[in-house]
């Protein structure tokens, strides 16, 4: 594939839905997600994940706060998990 076509593939995709970039997920977003679901399945709060250095060296407060806004973290870790460790970064 030559770089006119990757251009014009980009171009088109764009122009077929020019605001998906607003509701796409970063690949970023997607592993920390999994992380958290894992590490807290494995017995861990949630507190305790959130200061893990994998975590605090790859998501601001705001990406943090994201996160624990998406329905499988809450869906996964219960509303009653989520709803206070959103509360403590607002």
């Amino acid at each position: 594939m030559d770089r006119i076509e990757v251009v014009g593939s980009r171009l088109s995709s764009f122009l077929r839905n020019p605001f998906s970039f607003l509701f796409a997920r970063s690949s970023q977003e997607e592993r920390l997600a999994a992380y958290v679901i894992r590490e807290h399945e494995r017995g861990r709060s949630l507190d305790e994940v959130l200061q893990d250095p994998y975590v605090r060296n790859r998501a601001s407060e705001q990406e943090v706060a994201r996160l624990l806004d998406r329905p499988e973290v809450i869906h996964a870790l219960g509303e009653g998990t989520v709803a206070p460790a959103r509360d403590r970064l607002s």
